[in-house]
């Protein structure tokens, strides 16, 4: 009998331990809104970050609940909810949709984003400026697209009968989109370059739309940061491929995807730099000190085989990305 009942107490004390030592382990829940190459290496530097500092699905230092909405935005939301239902201690959140999408769903759980604009330009400060109180990670300004936008008259040669035309696709329903293309439009008078715009709502419309673009005689096109521009940037390089007009961009990870080149955020470097956050939190268990930053590592970058087919040579100030 005092066997049975010691193996009865090791059993409850054994299963409390082992049920304390799983609360220990903290919960993140990451949101990515969709498949996409590029924002990809975002969630892999996040996930590099936090190994680096301690915390590895590998050695059950975390517990880790991915889920992709595929560009459906009710799972999106649907998604939001169910981390928010299992009280997981932050949300990473990748691109800006989902970041806007997890804010509009809680106040109370820390929010780590990437691959974001700043606050302000996707619609998530009140009227005094101030961004949500549980907003961290990192975002990125929209500076950074007049250094690319400006490669397009420096590298292309000028139309001795008219100005240069740029193409572009923009989504209405993405602050972040209708913000870029202002910028460019003050950027295209400011380098004598007509801009030719068309609007796109979803991806299968991209193909259409590229090619009403083409049609207009453009002599390169800007892929600018927009969710639907990632998710079909393939099908806007084969058709601007094959009507020879080079593609340029402000998004570094387009460019191994086929762009001529980019002055950009590092997406990998971005991830990681949001993990680098989310593992302060983690350890500390405080968000004090902590809040949402810019991303701090850019870089030029060029595609050599893109770069070959248009004859364009660029910078030495450029790495070649294979």
């Amino acid at each position: 009998m005092r066997i049975i009942l010691f193996a009865f107490v090791s059993m409850i004390i054994f299963s409390s331990c082992g049920s304390n030592a799983k609360k220990d382990v903290p919960v993140v829940g990451f949101l990515d809104a969709f498949e996409d190459n590029t924002i990809a290496q975002a969630k892999l530097g996040f996930i590099d970050a936090l190994k680096k500092n301690g915390y590895s699905e590998d050695q059950k230092t975390i517990e880790l609940i991915y889920r992709n909405a595929q560009g459906d935005i009710p799972k999106l939301a649907l998604s939001a909810k169910y981390f928010i239902s299992k009280k997981v201690d932050l949300i990473a959140t990748n691109p800006s949709l989902s970041t806007t999408t997890v804010i509009q769903n809680t106040k109370d759980i820390p929010v780590f984003m990437m691959v974001s604009p700043v606050p302000q330009l996707i619609g998530l400060t009140d009227a005094n400026g101030k961004a949500p109180a549980n907003l961290y990670g990192v975002a990125e300004t929209l500076g950074y697209i007049d250094t690319s936008f400006s490669l397009i008259p420096k590298l292309l040669p000028a139309n001795k009968n008219r100005k240069q035309r740029v193409g572009v696709l923009y989504n209405q329903s993405e602050p972040q989109s209708v913000n870029a293309l202002d910028l460019m439009k003050k950027l295209a008078d400011k380098y004598s370059i007509e801009l030719i715009a068309q609007s796109v709502s979803s991806t299968t419309d991209v193909q259409l739309v590229t090619q009403s673009l083409l049609s207009k005689g453009i002599d390169a096109f800007f892929a600018n940061p927009d969710n639907v521009v990632f998710a079909s940037f393939e099908t806007i390089a084969k058709a601007c491929n094959a009507a020879k007009v080079p593609v340029f961009t402000s998004e570094a990870g387009l460019v191994s995807r086929g762009a001529v080149a980019a002055y950009g955020a590092d997406m990998y470097q971005w991830g990681y730099q949001a993990g680098e956050q989310a593992a302060t939190f983690l350890k500390t268990k405080s968000t004090n000190g902590l809040h949402w930053e810019e991303v701090k590592v850019r870089k030029r970058v060029y595609n050599p085989e893109a770069a070959k087919r248009y004859n364009i040579t660029l910078p030495e100030n450029f790495e070649a990305i294979k």
